[in-house]
């Protein structure tokens, strides 16, 4: 039977001397640890420091401002919101001026022109930052050690002027508000015109001004538009009366048709009287029977001439607006 394992705590010190005696150069594999782990720490920190861009060639650039507030060591430059440059120095200058000493790394430098434009903003929310503005690409680029001065901009600097300009619009508005204000005034003025357009006259009271004159107006519309009705009867009296069947205008045309007739027969007898006086004029042994002829021609002649005279007479009746008509004997 095997002895029973004791826990080490209740092993004898000769056992735990063997035990260490046992691993050979101790010493030796620490300091190799050591140097391992130091190792690997400064690795980091050189690997750290290559991620920085510590060992990338760069490029100076010498901000001018009167006042750094904000600006720490370290902070990036950036332009159209990526970083091209990071903040290596503060110094104040001979004239009180802060210079900010930019390093550009060489392959962000290109972003840089002649023409371009720093500013340093302070907001409301956030730090402060530092951008730059390139607007012409085109233009030779900025030169190593180049000075520029950086525009200012404190959001914070303008909150009691808008705190001002704020009271200032309340104050305003709390006067064109009031009950005796001209808004309040034509308020009240549109609120009269509202109840005009409501009444019974509406709109009409509104233009004449008083309801007498919207009364007033409407009254003469409406014997406007009875004048209207009755004269549209008479023009339909009157059509009846001229262009119907038994109107004037269809007995003046058969009248007319009549004294057309009658006016066919005189001249067929004045053209028999022509006939006669030729015939009187180469026969003269036979004067008893021409005379006899002409009297009776013109016995037809008188007939005929008085009834155009009839003819005339009772067209001068039915058409009151006819000339005197004249007819004389030949």
């Amino acid at each position: 039977m095997s002895e029973p394992r004791l826990p080490p705590s209740e092993r004898p010190a000769a056992a735990d001397t063997a035990a260490l005696r046992a691993v050979s150069h101790l010493e030796r594999k620490a300091a190799a640890l050591l140097l391992l782990t130091l190792a690997l720490i400064v690795g980091a920190a050189l690997y750290l420091l290559y991620a920085r861009g510590a060992f990338e060639p760069t490029q100076s650039l010498v901000l001018t401002s009167d006042d750094s507030e904000g600006v720490t060591v370290g902070m990036d430059m950036t332009f159209s919101g990526f970083p091209i440059g990071r903040v290596s120095k503060l110094e104040l200058a001979p004239d009180g001026n802060v210079r900010i000493l930019v390093a550009v790394p060489r392959k962000d430098a290109h972003w840089l022109r002649e023409s371009s434009v720093f500013t340093l903003v302070k907001g409301l929310v956030g730090g402060t930052t530092i951008k730059a503005y390139s607007g012409m690409l085109q233009d030779p680029p900025l030169h190593d050690g180049a000075e520029r001065p950086v525009l200012r901009g404190d959001a914070t600097a303008e909150i009691p002027q808008m705190v001002a300009m704020a009271k200032e619009l309340l104050n305003n508005l709390s006067l064109m508000t009031a009950r005796d204000s001209p808004l309040g005034q034509s308020l009240e003025q549109v609120r009269l015109l509202g109840q005009k357009l409501n009444g019974d006259s509406g709109a009409m009271e509104v233009l004449l001004g008083t309801p007498e004159n919207a009364r007033k107006t409407v009254e003469m519309l409406d014997r406007a538009n009875q004048l209207l009705a009755r004269m549209d009867r008479v023009v339909q009296r009157t059509d009846q009366q001229v262009f119907d069947a038994d109107g004037l205008m269809p007995q003046l045309r058969t009248t007319v048709q009549t004294l057309n007739l009658v006016l066919a027969d005189t001249r067929t007898s004045l053209r028999k009287l022509d006939a006669v006086l030729a015939n009187a004029e180469g026969i003269s042994a036979n004067v008893q029977e021409a005379s006899t002829d002409i009297g009776q021609l013109r016995n037809e002649v008188e007939s005929n001439l008085r009834k155009v005279e009839d003819l005339l007479t009772e067209l001068q009746r039915k058409w009151p607006f006819a000339k005197d008509g004249k007819v004389e004997l030949p």
